[in-house]
């Protein structure tokens, strides 16, 4: 844990190009939710002159208005995107919790990045909010085309809907974001922008660079041999039959455990280390599904959308694997990425933080480690997206999407 805030800034040696994407990390811990706020953003405009966008995740024990407002008023006119996190986010400088609260932050500046972010409460439909966000970030960038990629932030539960919108209005642009999270799975969460914070509703960023971007999007956990057909859907993400059986039954079955033992939100726990998968139409990815709540009826709560008539796999990843996977993918992601990174955002999906315990210190040392001296933040959410080579955007959950952001 992190008991006082620092900045790891990426320092330009003497002689380098003026084109370099320039990076800054910031925290604060502080009790009083202003002055965290401010601490967090005085860091970003100590170490960059003119920050194009910053991602900002924060504690939902804080109130948000006082935070956001004094992180605006240490660094004005600097564009911000976040979300409540689960429990903390991890920095260079360490895990960054506190019982009062935290703030992250990571923020971007180059003199060739044009950023556009915009947020918006939704009003109608999910898909009609992801037409009109996009409408309005393209605004907000001074554009007329398509970004290079963008990132995305939604509550819980409609994040394919808004992502459709999106999608309607921009076509299939690369993508990376997460869900908002709370501490406990109340209903706690909140997103944000500089200009917006809202349980219900959708925030995007969208990058414009001649610089590339590299995103790993997986789930890290081992496909079993238990397969079935989705036979019946209710509402998206209710799933009522595999195979013709009762969902929970077909589970529990494949678990050689009694299904009344997976009741309520018994499921959810009993479920991170042994989720279910979907296969992408080139087999390239499994998008994990997780089971979320046992009901009476013996259907299961998933916390994706799902499809009658697809396939579903019984995937397993024990403790050992999930805590290795964080390093791991981030190392598999340097070898993906054919540039030099100036900086890392991990989206790293709370459910899997949950099973590690207090081990999270092994996650931290191991990130570092593979990291070396490029900034990164790592926020913990409720669910993630990502994309394919074929820009085949996402969204999942269990899920880490990790991207890379060239010098």
């Amino acid at each position: 844990m992190l008991t006082r805030s620092s900045v790891y800034a990426s320092i330009r040696k003497k002689g380098e190009e003026d084109d370099m994407l320039k990076v800054v990390t910031s925290s604060s811990v502080d009790k009083n939710a202003s002055a965290a706020g401010q601490e967090a953003g005085q860091q970003i405009t100590a170490g960059l002159k003119l920050p194009k966008v910053a991602f900002v995740y924060a504690s939902c024990d804080y109130d948000l208005e006082a935070l956001l407002k004094g992180f605006k008023t240490a660094a004005p006119n600097v564009p911000f995107i976040g979300n409540t996190s689960f429990t903390g986010v991890i920095l260079p400088q360490g895990i960054i919790e506190g019982e009062s609260g935290f703030v992250g932050a990571l923020a971007l500046e180059d003199e060739w990045l044009a950023v556009g972010v915009a947020g918006l409460e939704k009003k109608g439909s999910a898909v009609e909010t992801g037409r009109a966000v996009a409408k309005l970030a393209l605004t907000k960038a001074g554009r007329s085309t398509p970004p290079t990629y963008f990132n995305m932030v939604a509550p819980p539960g409609e994040e394919e809907f808004y992502l459709k919108g999106i999608t309607e209005v921009i076509g299939r642009v690369p993508f990376f974001g997460g869900s908002a999270a709370d501490n406990s799975i109340k209903g706690d969460w909140k997103l944000y922008t500089d200009e917006l914070i809202t349980a219900d509703g959708v925030a995007v960023a969208f990058f414009y660079s001649s610089k590339p971007i590299a995103n790993l999007y997986t789930g890290a956990y081992r496909e079993t041999s238990d397969v079935g057909i989705i036979t019946k859907v209710k509402d998206n993400r209710v799933l009522v039959e595999i195979d013709g059986v009762p969902a929970l039954k077909k589970y529990a079955s494949w678990r050689g455990v009694a299904p009344e033992s997976l009741f309520g939100g018994d499921l959810l726990v009993s479920t991170i280390n042994s989720p279910l998968g979907v296969k992408d139409r080139l087999g390239d990815l499994v998008a994990i599904r997780h089971p979320m709540n046992g009901n009476p009826d013996y259907s299961m709560n998933i916390g994706n959308n799902l499809s009658e008539g697809t396939a579903v796999i019984r995937m397993e990843g024990t403790q050992d694997e999930l805590i290795n996977s964080a390093s791991e993918t981030l190392a598999a992601l340097k070898k993906k990425a054919d540039f030099e990174p100036a900086a890392y955002v991990l989206v790293h999906c709370g459910g899997r933080r949950a099973g590690m315990g207090d081990r999270l210190g092994e996650v931290y040392r191991n990130l570092k480690q593979v990291a070396g001296d490029v900034p990164f933040i790592c926020q913990f959410t409720f669910g993630e997206y990502g994309y394919e080579q074929d820009d085949r955007n996402t969204c999942g959950g269990l899920m880490l999407s990790y991207t890379a952001f060239a010098k």
